[in-house]
């Protein structure tokens, strides 16, 4: 597998990083304070924002930072959990015989994020959302080939996640409790990346798939590997 894009924009959001001068300063520091406060909303009704679940939340105020004064051909949302706080709610409470929200049973489906950008702003755009385990932001560029090879196309790409739940943090470790991530991609070549065989030389492996590269990218890496699932994948930018 050998693909090639172009970035046109990005932005992410994370606990104490609500700014792109913010995240340049995380990609040239050693170590980050995954504990600060998120940001706070400033694009969203309250009443919009009080159904969503935060990392929602981050990945649709990211999707309007980026399609503001911007249209874009598809939205592809990618998160290895998606509403996994509310799932996990839903079933504590059946284990329970409570009764369970309407609000939260709607808003448990993995496209839940999709759907709610699409509806704040208000934008008929075609949207996917995928999950696949530590690979999903790779796997969400691939979605987004057939349309990057047809010239003048833009595509949203959005990929995020929540904090693990208590009882599931023994078995999934994530040093980044909260964040989301979006780019708008085009055609082009300033990005080449290749699937490899595993290896043990890998650039930020404690990062999902989607800062590991942020942070490559901000601090102009010309090559490095991220970590996946059976293969890894190497990457060359060519700016």
């Amino acid at each position: 597998m050998n693909f090639s894009f172009s970035i046109e924009n990005w932005f992410a959001l994370s606990s104490g990083l609500s700014s792109k001068d913010d995240w340049f300063l995380w990609s040239q520091q050693l170590e980050h304070d995954w504990s600060l406060p998120l940001p706070k909303s400033n694009k969203l009704p309250m009443m919009q924002v009080r159904r969503m679940s935060t990392s929602s939340r981050l990945a649709v105020e990211i999707g309007l930072e980026l399609i503001n004064n911007n249209s874009v051909n598809l939205a592809i949302f990618t998160s290895r959990h998606g509403e996994l706080e509310r799932t996990y709610k839903i079933l504590s409470e059946l284990n329970q015989n409570n009764e369970i929200s309407p609000t939260d049973f709607a808003l448990s489906v993995h496209n839940t994020t999709a759907g709610l950008l699409t509806i704040v702003a208000n934008q008929a755009v075609p949207i996917t959302s995928l999950s696949a385990h530590n690979d999903s932001f790779h796997q969400g560029l691939i979605e987004a080939l057939p349309l990057l090879n047809q010239s003048n196309k833009k595509i949203l790409l959005i990929d995020f996640d929540g904090s693990i739940p208590k009882l599931y943090q023994t078995s999934i470790k994530q040093l980044v409790p909260i964040y989301a991530i979006g780019y708008i991609l085009t055609s082009g070549n300033e990005f080449n990346c290749t699937s490899i065989e595993k290896t043990s030389k890998v650039y930020q492996s404690n990062y999902p798939q989607s800062l590991a590269f942020l942070h490559a990218y901000l601090n102009k890496q010309k090559q490095f590997i991220v970590q996946g699932n059976a293969q890894d994948w190497q990457w060359t930018l060519n700016l």
